[in-house]
């Protein structure tokens, strides 16, 4: 066996299944999962139809690079949702199709990453679990930058030695974060690439929740905006993945992209020809229309914020919590134990969260998940409010 599976800690949602065994939730309430970030909405119907009219291309293997209208989309989309000069992400050599970013950021790191040279894969603390367990796997050390409310849940990129920068091959952010919702803004990147031109790593940005945002009038940007701010007419060393999960609402579709420096798409085009994930034809054929739509996505967002300004006002009276920049989650303080918090809310109201502390890693200042929980705003409009007065009667009758 690999030896670097023993290093693999139990992912968060089977932490949280063996919290919860053995509790009896009251029966005549209907169980309301804020656990997972799987969006609810209904798919937009286009995109449903096109995957019908797609099946008949199940006779045929789909290609690593895949088809050239889809990267097509996908260049236009970059241009277009980030305000990009027109031409600037050349679909043929910058943009490559992943099953979504959960499969792209693990198997990109296997294509970077040489364990010959002790290396560190950094990342925020809390995070997305894939970023550790790809490290892991590489043959990497992971390294994590708090991300609390004193760095407004930004990765602090203060506590870094120069050590840890020499050491550093690959720095993910995420951005919208999860679970915070927090947008690093153009003067942050344009600082993280300084870092990495001064210490040579690459930066991969997580932007999965790019088009799920609060404010109309302040889109977040990308770190392609960064680069294009700094010169970098290729991306040097930067590398964005997207996804139609959360845009789209189509999480079972397992469609995304890479994007950004050729140097690293050709490299991760060579890995994943022998990884053998190439994203099957039918469902490129039914992401090529999802990218080229901006209209869903809107209507998407105006469901969050609906979501966000009704819930929000029943919570706040007892809760620590307040409204992100962006994506679909809410983050607060519990003011206790994130663990007896979310076992106890299951017990009572057959309502699901996650810990905070699931989330994140103790460092020297602690875990900077523990004492939150982690609310995924992913049902209908209905469901959250409901779910929000099951959270407040908790809270009250504690």
């Amino acid at each position: 066996m690999n030896p670097a599976l023993a290093r693999l800690p139990p992912y968060p949602f089977e932490r949280l299944n063996e919290l919860k065994a053995g509790q009896r939730p009251p029966a005549d309430l209907k169980h309301i999962g804020m656990s997972i970030g799987e969006p609810r909405h209904a798919p937009p119907e286009f995109v449903i139809e096109a995957l019908r009219r797609s099946l008949a291309s199940l006779d045929t293997y789909p290609a690593t690079h895949g088809l050239p209208e889809l990267r097509g989309a996908a260049a236009r989309w970059l241009e277009r949702r980030f305000a990009l000069a027109a031409g600037s992400v050349d679909a043929e050599t910058m943009v490559l199709p992943v099953s979504g970013t959960r499969e792209g950021l693990f198997s990109f790191v296997q294509t970077v990453i040489d364990a010959r040279t002790r290396p560190l894969v950094v990342m925020p603390n809390p995070f997305y679990q894939i970023y550790e367990g790809a490290a892991f796997l590489s043959g990497a050390e992971p390294c994590f930058l708090p991300a609390s409310a004193g760095t407004r849940y930004l990765p602090d990129l203060d506590s870094v030695s120069e050590d840890v920068w020499r050491r550093c091959r690959l720095l993910f952010l995420c951005t919208p974060g999860n679970p915070s919702g927090a947008v690093m803004g153009l003067e942050y990147l344009k600082r993280v690439l300084a870092l990495a031109d001064r210490y040579g790593f690459i930066v991969a940005s997580d932007e999965c929740y790019a088009d799920i945002y609060l404010d109309e009038h302040s889109p977040p940007p990308s770190l392609l905006n960064a680069g294009a701010a700094t010169g970098r007419e290729r991306w040097q060393n930067c590398i964005v993945f997207h996804s139609l999960s959360k845009r789209s609402s189509v999480p079972g579709l397992r469609s995304g992209f890479a994007a950004g420096d050729p140097a690293l798409i050709q490299a991760y085009r060579l890995y994943r020809t022998y990884h053998g994930c190439a994203v099957p034809v039918h469902t490129q054929l039914a992401s090529i229309p999802a990218w080229s739509d901006d209209a869903h996505a809107a209507a998407n967002r105006r469901l969050y914020v609906e979501k966000f300004s009704r819930v929000l006002p029943i919570l706040e009276p007892v809760l620590n919590v307040s409204r992100p920049d962006a994506a679909f989650y809410l983050w607060p303080d519990v003011a206790g134990d994130d663990e007896l918090f979310v076992r106890d809310l299951y017990a009572r109201k057959n309502l699901t969260a996650l810990p905070g502390s699931y989330l994140a890693r103790d460092s020297g200042k602690g875990n900077p998940g523990r004492g939150r929980v982690r609310l995924s705003l992913v049902a209908g409009v209905d469901e959250c409010i409901e779910a929000a007065g099951r959270i407040r009667a908790f809270i009250e009758g504690r």
